[in-house]
């Protein structure tokens, strides 16, 4: 991505999920970090800065429909592009 583009602001909740009506694919031609606890994650599914969480898979656990189950973490959450 060139200088001259800028990156769409980060929204107070986003998901990885395409079937989620809080993704969002615009946001995702760039790299998004997230820190949880003052800590970097990389296995974020969804979040909400606002409400201070966020949902990560529950070991190698999966529904009926074959998507991982999911938990929710609170804490603080940043978030930043990389």
């Amino acid at each position: 991505m060139s200088d001259n583009q800028q990156a769409p602001a980060l929204p107070d909740r986003l998901s990885i999920d395409p079937s989620s009506p809080h993704f969002n694919a615009s946001v995702f031609e760039r790299d998004v970090g997230i820190r949880f606890n003052d800590k970097e994650r990389m296995d974020v599914e969804e979040y909400c800065i606002s409400e201070g969480w966020i949902k990560v898979a529950a070991g190698k656990k999966v529904d009926r429909k074959g998507k991982a189950l999911l938990i929710k973490l609170k804490g603080k959450v940043e978030v930043f592009y990389k």
